[in-house]
């Protein structure tokens, strides 16, 4: 198995997109100070089962972990990936939140994040979002069939000090496909004559992390929660891409 698809994969990927990204909306409609994220979860299960895919996160499996109890991951404020939701957490003004969903369809796989202000929130909190999207629209445009993988994590890391934000290092992008998570890792830095070369039909998912302090993290007690160790503010967007005709194709756009 690798990530790089044949015409059928090609056409389920984007339907597999497009029906991650119309649940990632129904998500995004229905967030508001109070919700909690278990019924977040819950808006993001249903939405794909709907429309005749699967939760890829749902009991996902990492060694000397377990497996995942949910469908999507609800990180607030600090928290960077993998938070777990909860019918006992409900969100407010003001916190930040980062939503990160996969879908699997006819034996394929996507994947996507957003983060999204909760009402009113800082200033600071408004940078950090705007830029780490901006991080990975820079890292979309580096994926063109002549460079290689290490020119995404150049553009992202660039951007993101240059704007004098934190960018993760223990965690990254990656290859998909049959698989939600394949070869190559897509580290958010780098130098962009390193890793493989971006060829015809690679499908990669993209997603910058970055912080508003420090890069270093640290795992929460429940085994999966990975937060900023300085306790600063963190943002997380992701794409899933095709690569054709040498350029990407984004499969999960928002509208």
């Amino acid at each position: 198995m690798n990530n790089i698809l044949n015409e059928n994969q090609i056409t389920a990927m984007r339907e597999c997109g497009r029906i991650l990204a119309l649940a990632m909306g129904e998500v995004k409609k229905a967030v508001k100070p109070g919700i909690s994220t278990h019924e977040l979860d819950c808006i993001a299960e249903k939405s794909i089962r709907e429309r005749g895919a699967s939760p890829s996160f749902k009991n996902y499996k990492v060694a000397g972990i377990g497996f995942y109890p949910a469908s999507l991951c609800v990180s607030v404020n600090s928290e960077i990936v993998h938070g777990i939701p909860s019918k006992n957490r409900f969100l407010k003004e003001g916190d930040i939140v980062s939503f990160d969903l996969g879908a699997r369809y006819k034996n394929v796989c996507s994947d996507m994040a957003i983060t999204v202000p909760i009402g009113k929130v800082s200033n600071e909190a408004q940078i950090l979002i705007k830029n780490t999207s901006e991080c990975l629209d820079r890292g979309i445009f580096a994926s063109i069939v002549g460079n290689r993988i290490g020119a995404i994590g150049e553009a992202v890391f660039h951007h993101a000090t240059a704007c004098g934000l934190g960018v993760v290092r223990d965690l990254v992008g990656h290859g998909i496909g049959e698989l939600p998570h394949m070869d190559p890792m897509i580290p958010n830095y780098g130098k962009s004559s390193s890793g493989p070369k971006i060829i015809e039909n690679m499908a990669l998912a993209i997603e910058p992390m970055i912080t508003s302090g420090g890069y270093r993290v640290k795992t929460n007690p429940d085994g999966w929660t990975i937060v900023t160790a300085d306790g600063s503010l963190s943002a997380h967007f992701e794409h899933t891409i095709i690569i054709i005709n040498g350029m990407p194709e984004i499969v999960t756009v928002l509208n």
